[in-house]
């Protein structure tokens, strides 16, 4: 348990500083004024990018645990 907790935070930290950014979409946004509108369309591609992750690892981890439960009650 102290290990999966000790991942989880360690993932955590490394996908805080990444840039979802497109190459084009970068150049586009970084050659304007306005650096907030860069920061918050990068902000949305890395919530959007994020949700089908946590969709996917959901649903297999109930798969795992429903599977698991059920050879655990037929010893």
């Amino acid at each position: 348990m102290k290990h999966k907790l000790i991942f989880l935070i360690f993932t955590f930290y490394v996908t805080l500083s990444l840039n979802a950014q497109c190459a084009m979409c970068r150049a586009v946004l970084e050659s304007g004024e306005d650096q907030s509108a860069a920061e918050g369309i990068n902000n949305g591609i890395t919530f959007l990018m994020a949700v089908p992750y946590i969709l996917v690892a959901s649903i297999g981890y109930i798969i795992y645990r429903k599977f698991n439960k059920s050879e655990k009650s037929k010893n």
